[in-house]
């Protein structure tokens, strides 16, 4: 049977709409055209979704390079790449430790829900590479024109921020207008990101062509 979720204006105050159910590439797909996408916020509660109001984007004409990154990426410092090590990517994030995180919400089931995803051209990655070795990533999901940032991660100083840019850039020249952030973080919001109604979001997504491949996008 197909998973319907619920009309997001149905989410409580914090953006809560649904508790249970999968991560299986069907699911998320009928998540993420719905304006919906799963956040697991505690052990007792593994697999919760949300549909937040506001909501966290980046318009990608008011995308803002700060002037010292923009200097620091002129002399070309890593080798950027899309969809080259997903898998080590995703796990990168999730190792990653944060400022005021005790731990992540990339857990396992989360992992191999879009592993399997991007398997079926349905999410995908932006890696950073300095001499070799993976520095930097990004992953989201891309089902069409519909394209979200889930997580970054870096080892190198300014390596996320680089794919961020790279990320950006592609996605003007593919003639996209946003990036769906989901939320706000002080990085994000240092680069332009911000907060709008979810009404104003769902409207926009659905403007969206979700037919596009992601080879479309960013190129095979």
């Amino acid at each position: 049977m197909p998973v319907k979720f619920p009309d997001v204006d149905l989410a409580s105050e914090d953006g809560l709409l649904a508790v249970g159910g999968s991560l299986e590439p069907e699911v998320l797909r009928e998540a993420y055209t719905h304006g919906v996408f799963p956040w697991p916020v505690s052990k007792e509660f593994p697999l919760t979704w949300f549909a937040p109001d506001p909501r966290g984007v980046i318009k990608l004409d008011n995308f803002h390079t700060p002037r010292s990154l923009a200097k620091f990426l002129k002399k070309n410092p890593f080798e950027m790449s899309f969809n080259k090590d997903f898998d080590q990517v995703i796990t990168s994030c999730a190792e990653q430790k944060r400022k005021h995180e005790a731990g992540t919400w990339i857990n396992s089931e989360i992992i191999n829900g879009y592993k399997k995803l991007f398997k079926q051209g349905s999410a995908y990655s932006v890696e950073a590479h300095k001499d070799g070795e993976l520095v930097g990533g990004l992953y989201g999901v891309c089902i069409g024109e519909i394209i979200s940032g889930e997580s970054m991660f870096h080892s190198k100083t300014n390596a996320s921020k680089a794919c961020l840019v790279h990320l950006v850039s592609t996605l003007k020249k593919a003639g996209l207008s946003f990036l769906d952030t989901q939320m706000v973080t002080p990085v994000v919001e240092s680069l332009g990101g911000e907060e709008i109604s979810r009404q104003e979001f769902m409207m926009m997504l659905e403007r969206l062509d979700i037919d596009r491949s992601r080879n479309d996008i960013f190129g095979s």
